[in-house]
């Protein structure tokens, strides 16, 4: 059992840490979710991976008219749907067909992003680890916080929190880049598009921008004569 003082990981790191294939994914993954290191990928594989085997031992079973194995499978069901993982009529197969990005999704730091409390990932998990985030009445600083269904609805600002007051310059640009967006008449947004992170895109903008130099005329000096 190991001593109780050192807990071993609740993770399985990679086989083989130097294939490129996979070292690529991660890096991939790590960048569109803002994660701080690749332990929180390997977690969530991890956790995917326990899902998907319990999945896999309970269709395995020949004779499922049996009661137990019923309410088992029922009650996976159900706990899978309180995390926000399936649907309401999803099935053992529909555990089999997650993915890692299902996993990462359900974090309190891509639900902040997701509802449009952040304008960026990296941003999102600044302000979670900075006290700004709540569930509830209850402050959050953990980024890797999973969010259940119940809780989705329950996620704003933190009382405490400057954000909380609506004329925050990081609100105001919020609020402003939601009445720029155009969305269809009939379109339902569900979660914001990732494409560019911010400063990229305030890079870009100050690129397309004129000079200074381009919008003020200089000023006429006069020519310099003998003193």
């Amino acid at each position: 059992m190991g001593h109780p003082k050192f807990s071993r990981p609740k993770y399985d790191s990679p086989a083989h840490p130097w294939k490129a294939a996979r070292i690529e994914e991660e890096h991939a993954i790590q960048s569109n979710h803002g994660l701080k290191n690749m332990k929180e990928i390997w977690k969530a594989k991890s956790s995917l991976r326990r899902h998907r085997n319990q999945a896999m031992k309970l269709i395995g079973r020949v004779d499922m008219t049996a009661e137990h194995w019923q309410r088992e499978q029922q009650d996976m069901l159900n706990s899978m749907y309180r995390k926000g993982l399936i649907g309401n009529d999803a099935t053992l197969d529909d555990v089999l067909s997650l993915d890692i990005e299902d996993i990462l999704n359900r974090r309190l730091q891509a639900q902040v992003y997701y509802k449009g409390l952040a304008m960026s990932m990296k941003q999102a998990r600044q302000l979670v680890t900075h006290g700004h985030i709540s569930v509830g009445d209850q402050k959050v600083t953990i980024p890797s916080y999973p969010v259940s269904r119940v809780e989705e609805d329950e996620i704003r600002y933190s009382l405490g929190s400057a954000l909380h007051n609506g004329a925050h310059s990081i609100r105001q640009t919020i609020d402003g880049i939601r009445e720029s967006a155009e969305y269809g008449e009939d379109e339902e947004i569900t979660k914001p598009e990732v494409k560019k992170g911010d400063v990229e895109v305030i890079a870009e903008a100050a690129e397309a921008a004129p000079s200074a130099e381009d919008t003020i005329p200089a000023e006429e000096t006069p020519s310099g004569g003998e003193a």
